[in-house]
C-alpha cells in the first residue's frame, strides 16, 4: 500500500457562500485522487462522508454549521412504497444503458435543459461543453454514465431523457450527479425513478448501499432524499439509521461501520 494512500494530504478551501442555506458560508476539506490506489482511497473516503468531483474527494468542513449529513440507502431492506411502485411501472419501458464515462453533445444538451428548469442561476448553469466533459471524463475510479432513453423505433435509439454520473464503490453505487428532462408530462418523477433504478441495479450487483450524497437540514432541494427507506446517516460513531424528526438517541449504529476510520496519523492539512 502506497504512502499516498495511507497518508493522503488534505487541503481546505476558502469560505464561500453556501449554495443550500442562504446567509451561511461553506468550506470544504479535500484531497487529490491519483495513482494506482485512487479507487481504494475513494472507497475509504466515501465511507466516511467524502464525495468525488473529477479527481478530487471532498467533504464539508464548515466552522459554524453541520447541516450537511451523508446519507445512503440500505438496498436489501428497501421496499418501494405505493407511489414508488407506480413510478417504476410507468417507466419500466425506458431503455437503460451503463455507458463508459465519455461525454456527448446529447447529454450536455439535456443537462442544460435540466439546469435551466430546476436550478436557474446556479453555478452549474455557467458550465460549457468542455466543463461537462471534464466532469464526466476526468475520473480515476470505476465510473459510468447511466443513460435513460425512450423506446426506439427499431432503427434508431430513442431520445435521451435522463442520465446519472455514477461511481461503483466496493460497497455500493455513489450517485455523483443525475439530471433529466423535466418537461415530459407523461414521465413525471424521472429523478426519483433514476434513484430507484440505482437501488435495483446495486441490489443485482450484490452491493449493499446507494450513496445519495448530502441531506441538508433546512434545504428543500435536498428533502427528497428522505423518501427512500431505510436510510442511514453518517454520525460520529459510524452509520446509523436515520429518520428526520426522531431524536438521535433512538438511532442504532451499524455494527460493520461503527468502528470505521481512516488512518490519518500522517495527515497534512494545508
Amino acid at each position: 500500500m502506497s504512502a499516498a494512500f495511507r497518508f493522503p494530504r488534505f487541503f481546505m478551501t476558502n469560505a464561500s457562500p453556501c449554495p443550500y442555506l442562504p446567509g451561511r458560508m461553506e468550506r470544504k476539506v479535500f484531497t487529490e485522487l491519483t495513482g494506482q490506489h485512487a479507487g481504494e482511497l475513494n472507497d475509504a473516503l466515501g465511507r466516511i462522508g467524502f464525495r468525488r468531483s473529477q479527481n478530487v474527494a471532498y467533504r464539508p468542513s464548515c466552522a459554524d454549521c453541520s447541516a450537511c449529513v451523508s446519507v445512503r440507502i440500505v438496498n436489501n431492506e428497501f421496499r418501494p412504497n405505493g407511489t414508488q411502485r407506480r413510478l417504476m411501472r410507468r417507466n419500466e419501458d425506458l431503455v437503460t444503458t451503463a455507458c463508459k464515462p465519455w461525454s456527448t453533445a446529447e447529454q450536455f444538451s439535456l443537462l442544460q435543459k435540466y439546469l435551466s428548469a430546476r436550478h436557474p442561476g446556479g453555478g452549474m448553469t455557467e458550465m460549457d461543453d468542455v466543463d461537462y466533459a471534464d466532469m464526466v471524463e476526468q475520473t480515476p475510479v470505476d465510473t459510468y454514465v447511466i443513460e435513460y432513453r425512450l423506446p426506439g423505433n427499431g432503427l434508431e435509439q430513442g431520445r435521451l431523457v435522463g442520465a446519472c454520473l455514477t461511481d461503483r464503490q466496493a460497497d455500493g453505487l455513489s450517485m455523483i450527479y443525475s439530471f433529466y428532462d423535466p418537461a415530459i408530462e407523461d414521465r413525471q418523477g424521472l429523478g426519483s425513478y433514476i434513484i430507484l433504478d440505482h437501488v435495483m441495479r446495486a441490489r443485482k450487483a450484490g452491493l449493499p448501499y446507494v450513496y445519495l450524497g448530502y441531506w441538508v437540514e433546512g434545504s428543500e432541494r435536498m428533502a427528497y432524499k428522505v423518501r427512500y427507506k431505510p436510510l442511514e446517516r453518517l454520525a460520529r460513531d459510524g452509520w446509523i439509521r436515520f429518520e428526520p424528526g426522531k431524536p438521535a438517541s433512538s438511532a442504532v449504529a451499524t455494527p460493520a461501520d461503527a468502528s470505521l476510520h481512516l488512518d490519518t496519523s500522517g495527515l497534512l492539512l494545508k
